[in-house]
C-alpha cells in the first residue's frame, strides 16, 4: 500500500518505459515523435486496442478512454497523465493503492477556454448567431426600431465569473479590455488576483446574480457546483443577462435553463457543455434561436497537445530525478 505523503516505486530508467497515449481523436503520438525523445511510445484510438496493449505501457496519457477495471491489466503502470483537467473518472484510492501517480492537465487550455468563453460573450452581444441563420436564408435584416432586438455593446456590461481559477482570471482580463464592469466568486478571495473588480466567496452568488449582464462558468465540477445554476439561481438573473457555461454539463440544472430559455426568463446562453454528450440529436436545445451551442471544444486548439507534452515531459523528468512533487499532481 501507498498512503499519499509515501513514496511511490520509482519509475523505470528511460530505456525501460513505454508511453501509451489513449485518445479518440487527438494525434498526441505524432506530436511526441517531432520532439525526438528517442522514448518507446505508441498510441491506441479505442477502448479495445488501449485494453490489448496497457500491459506494455509505464505511462498512460488518458482521458475519456479510461475505466477502473483498466487496472487488473496494467501491473507495470507507475504514472497517468490525463489528458484533461478533470479527473473523477479515476480511482484515486485506489492509485495510490497501486504505486501509481497521477497529475492532470489543469492550465493546459486556459487560454483556449477563457477566449472561448470571451467568443460566446461576443457572439450573443452583437447577434452572429442569428447572422449566420439569416446568411444560410439569404435574408438581409433591415434595420430595427426596437432597441431591445438590437446587437449590442459590452462596455459598461457586468460579468459574473463563476470560479476565478486560471480560465476565470484570464477570461477576467480579456473582458476588462472590452471595458466590462467584473465580478466573481472565488473559494478564497485573498488569493485572487487583481483581474476582476469584485472578488467574493461563493456563499454570495445568489446576491451577485442580479447584477450580472453576463454570468460565466468556469468553475470545476464538485459536489459544491452541481446544479449549482438552478431554477432558483436563473430566476435571480435580469431577464437580459446570458448564461455562458465552458465549465461542466453537471453545475447547470438543465431543465431549468431549458424553462428559462423558452419562457423568456433570460436572454439566452452560450453552452459548450451538457449533461449527455454528444448532444441528442433530439434535444430541445438545437431549437433555441437565442442559444449558441459549441460540442465541448472550448479546450480545443492547433496547440492543445503541445501544451499537454510539456506538462508530461516535465513529469517525467521530475520522476526521473527523483522529486515527489508533479505538475499539477493529483496523486
Amino acid at each position: 500500500m501507498f498512503p499519499q505523503g509515501h513514496a511511490f516505486p520509482d519509475l523505470p530508467p528511460r530505456d525501460e518505459i513505454a508511453i501509451c497515449f489513449a485518445h479518440v481523436a487527438y494525434p498526441l503520438a505524432e506530436s511526441f515523435a517531432r520532439r525526438a525523445t528517442g522514448l518507446t511510445h505508441f498510441q491506441v484510438w479505442n477502448q479495445d486496442d488501449l485494453r490489448r496493449r496497457l500491459g506494455d505501457a509505464q505511462v498512460l496519457v488518458v482521458s475519456g478512454l479510461w475505466h477502473n477495471d483498466l487496472l487488473d491489466g496494467a501491473p507495470g503502470l507507475r504514472l497517468i497523465q490525463s489528458i484533461g483537467a478533470g479527473y473523477e473518472q479515476f480511482p484515486l484510492d485506489l492509485l495510490r493503492a497501486r504505486g501509481i501517480r497521477l497529475a492532470n492537465a489543469k492550465g493546459v487550455n486556459r487560454n483556449a477556454v477563457s477566449e472561448h468563453a470571451m467568443a460566446l460573450i461576443l457572439s450573443l452581444a452583437r447577434q452572429l448567431h442569428t447572422g449566420r441563420d439569416h446568411q444560410r436564408a439569404h435574408y438581409w435584416r433591415g434595420m430595427i426600431s426596437d432597441l431591445n432586438c438590437r446587437e449590442d455593446e459590452l462596455g459598461g456590461k457586468t460579468l459574473l465569473i463563476v470560479g476565478l481559477g486560471g480560465i476565470g482570471s484570464r477570461l477576467a482580463a480579456l473582458a476588462r479590455a472590452f471595458d466590462m464592469q467584473v465580478i466573481a466568486t472565488k473559494r478564497t478571495p485573498a488569493t485572487a488576483p487583481s483581474a476582476a473588480h469584485e472578488v467574493h466567496p461563493p456563499e454570495q452568488l445568489a446576491a451577485l446574480l442580479p447584477r450580472a449582464d453576463f454570468v460565466a462558468l468556469t468553475c470545476p465540477l464538485t459536489a459544491e457546483t452541481r446544479n449549482l445554476i438552478d431554477a432558483s439561481a436563473l430566476a435571480r438573473m435580469k431577464p437580459s443577462a446570458y448564461l455562458i457555461n465552458v465549465a461542466r454539463g453537471g453545475c447547470v440544472d438543465e431543465l431549468a435553463l431549458l424553462a428559462a430559455l423558452q419562457s423568456g426568463a433570460i436572454a439566452g446562453a452560450g453552452l459548450d457543455h451538457f449533461w449527455d454528450e454528444p448532444l441528442p440529436p433530439d434535444s430541445p436545445f438545437w431549437e433555441l434561436e437565442n442559444v449558441v451551442i459549441t460540442p465541448h471544444t472550448a479546450g480545443e486548439t492547433r496547440r492543445y497537445e503541445e501544451n499537454l507534452l510539456d506538462i508530461l515531459l516535465e513529469n517525467l523528468a521530475r520522476l526521473w530525478r527523483g522529486e515527489a512533487e508533479l505538475v499539477n499532481q493529483v496523486v
